[in-house]
Formats: structure tokens, C-alpha cells, sequence
């Protein structure tokens, strides 16, 4: 009986062992798999929250991602990216963060700038080619699309605000630049441009004004033929029938009078706020335009060789961003010009030389132009 009683009771005993290491193992899995949860909406405090140090590192970790992402655009610098190793970075004090130099970390939030420097001509002249490789800098950051505020009635009665709402955004320490070709020939603009900014930098870029012209003429033209339509020849377009003078009332033409243009700008902005980019040698040897540019612009040397290399498939220069990313002009870029009669661009360039010799002497700035 004695024996009986014995063995019922180790029975007992080890029901509740097992029942008792059972509810421990539960217990401690459920309190892993809490650990692992993060509340999505606490009610009440008695959840202990994330330590502040551990909130900044996860900010500078998000902040490095995000300049690395601006670096690989070309839209960020090296000095931006010092957080090499965040988890190094010290946060017994999380409003003091000790970095080798806490003075290049730019740590602000992107904001859309107005633009401190503007392409503002020549249609035809490189300034898509001139913004994508100043877009190399790290510190230039471009508006990708033509605005057209200044020399378009609707769009600037919109007001500024609207004008800044399509710029791209950027940290404080970079400029933005924007380019729209029609800016140089239109009458209003450099009155709007002045009262928006008396001191912003203003960059033309030209080439040789038949040239120019004639490239204007096949753009032209080739939209023309996407659309099954016809069109003159430009020897019907640029010299009068009547007089057989150069038709200084075709736009194409009247454009590459420069110094007609120029003069206008200069009734606001003195000669210091505006550059002249050698448009023909921007395709033959870009570097040394884009290094007068940077200092035109007080920007520090960033472009260099390494960053231009001529794709002969094309017949001009691409840009390298990094060793993993390269990029070209659109194809329409370089496009083949329409052949025009000999004598009529010996015409053109006649009529051409002196208003160019008025634009080395405005300019200081002498071109290899026939």
C-alpha cells in the first residue's frame, strides 16, 4: 500500500515538473519573440522606448545612404560622405556627434533652390551638352527639363513660387542651374531675370554663327519630316529672293547676331555676371571650357579627364560619373547637318564678320570663326 502511494505520488510530481519546464519554455520563447516585435502604435509609456543614441545612428546611417545616393549622381561630394563607419561614431551624447571634420557633414534636408546661375543661350549653341557636363561637378545640381519662365507670358505670370516648385532639390552648399536657349533672344527676359536676382551668374554658350544657324535649320527641318511635312531649303529661307541680301528677318539667322542680343543683357547685368562658353570648342576638347566655367562659378576644380572620354561611334565626348556609370547625349545630338550651297554660307559668314568682330571686342573674347 506504502509502495502504492509512492509511486502515484512521483507520478504526480512528475506531471507538474513537466507542466512547470513546459510553461518555462513557453515563457522564454514568447519573451524572444517579443523582443523581436516593434510596436507599430504603443498605448501608454510602459513600453521602454528606443535609446536616443541608437535613433541618431540610424539618422546618420539613413542621412549616409542618401548623400551616397547624390555622390553616385553626381549630385553630391566626397567631403558630404564622412560617415564611413557610423557605428564608430561616438553617442554618449547624441547632440554631440565626433567626426573627423563635423564641419563637411551636411547634414540638411534638401530644399528646392531658385537657380544662382542660368544657360541662357544660344538654341543650338551646346547648352544641353554644357548643363550635363557641369551636372558633373558635385556641387551643380541641374534642372532637367527647359523652364521657360522668363520668356514665357503664362508661365511667369505663375509667379516665383512656381518657378522654384520645378527645380530640382539640392543642399544648401550646391547651385542650381537651369538652362532655356530662348532666354538670350527675348526681349523681356533680362528685365524679369535682373528682378528675380541682380547678382546671379549667367552663362552663353555660342559657335560659329553659320554654323549655327544651319544646325538650327536641320533641327528644324527633321522635325519637319517626322511629321510628313515640307519645308524650304535654307537657301530659300536665309538669303531674300528679292534683294538676294542674307533675310536678316529669318530666326535663324537673326539668332546668331549675337552682339544684337548681348547688348541687351548688359543694360542690367555687368560684364563680370556673364561668361561665354566656346560652343565649337566644347565638342573638340570640352575640359578646358568646363575649367572656366568652375571658376567663373567660384566652384572648386572637381572635373577633370577622367570624366570625359570621345566616343568615336558618336563623334563627341560622353560623360563618366563613376567607373559604373556613363552616359551620352540623346542621339539627336550631333545630328548630320543639311548640305547648303557653298556660296551662300561664304555669304552668311561675310555678313556675320563684323557683328563678330563687335562681340570679341564686348566680349574680350576671341573665337577661331572665319
Amino acid at each position: 500500500m506504502l509502495l502504492q502511494q509512492q509511486a502515484l505520488l512521483r507520478q504526480k510530481l512528475l506531471v507538474l515538473g513537466s507542466l512547470a519546464v513546459g510553461s518555462l519554455l513557453y515563457l522564454v520563447v514568447r519573451v524572444g519573440s517579443l523582443d523581436r516585435l516593434q510596436p507599430t502604435c504603443p498605448l501608454d509609456g510602459s513600453l521602454r522606448p528606443p535609446d536616443a543614441g541608437q535613433i541618431l545612428l540610424r539618422s546618420l546611417q539613413f542621412k549616409r545612404v542618401l548623400l551616397l545616393h547624390e555622390l553616385r549622381k553626381g549630385n553630391g561630394t566626397p567631403e558630404m560622405v564622412h560617415l564611413r563607419d557610423p557605428e564608430k561614431v561616438h553617442l554618449q551624447d547624441p547632440e554631440k556627434v565626433h567626426l573627423r571634420d563635423p564641419e563637411k557633414v551636411h547634414l540638411h534636408s534638401p530644399v528646392q533652390q531658385l537657380p544662382r546661375a542660368l544657360i541662357v543661350g544660344v538654341r543650338k549653341g551646346g547648352t544641353r551638352a554644357l548643363l550635363e557636363m557641369l551636372n558633373l561637378h558635385p556641387a551643380v545640381v541641374k534642372a532637367s527639363q527647359e523652364i521657360h519662365f522668363f520668356d514665357n507670358d503664362q508661365n511667369y505670370a505663375r509667379g516665383i513660387d512656381w518657378y522654384r516648385g520645378k527645380m530640382p532639390f539640392s543642399f544648401p552648399h550646391q547651385i542650381t542651374i537651369e538652362k532655356s536657349p530662348a532666354y538670350f533672344i527675348t526681349e523681356e527676359v533680362p528685365e524679369r531675370i535682373f528682378k528675380m536676382n541682380s547678382s546671379i551668374k549667367l552663362l552663353v554658350i555660342v559657335r560659329e554663327p553659320t554654323t549655327r544657324a544651319v544646325s538650327d535649320y536641320t533641327q528644324v527641318l527633321e522635325g519637319k519630316e517626322r511629321k510628313n511635312k515640307t519645308y524650304h531649303t535654307f537657301e530659300e529661307l536665309a538669303v531674300d529672293e528679292a534683294t538676294c541680301e542674307v533675310n536678316t528677318k529669318y530666326k535663324a539667322v537673326r539668332t546668331s547676331i549675337y552682339t544684337h542680343h548681348l547688348e541687351r543683357w548688359l543694360h542690367f547685368f555687368p560684364a563680370e555676371q556673364l561668361h561665354v562658353v566656346d560652343g565649337d570648342r566644347l565638342i573638340s576638347d570640352p575640359l578646358p571650357e568646363l575649367q572656366l566655367v568652375e571658376r567663373f562659378l567660384h566652384l572648386p576644380a572637381a572635373i577633370g579627364r577622367s570624366n570625359l572620354y570621345f566616343n568615336a561611334t558618336r563623334g563627341f565626348y560622353c560623360l563618366r560619373f563613376s567607373p559604373l556609370f556613363n552616359k551620352c547625349l540623346a542621339g539627336s545630338k550631333g545630328r548630320t547637318h543639311a548640305a547648303v550651297d557653298a556660296s551662300v554660307v561664304e555669304k552668311l559668314r561675310r555678313f556675320f564678320h563684323p557683328f563678330n568682330q563687335k562681340f570679341y571686342q564686348i566680349t574680350g573674347r576671341t573665337f577661331d570663326w572665319p
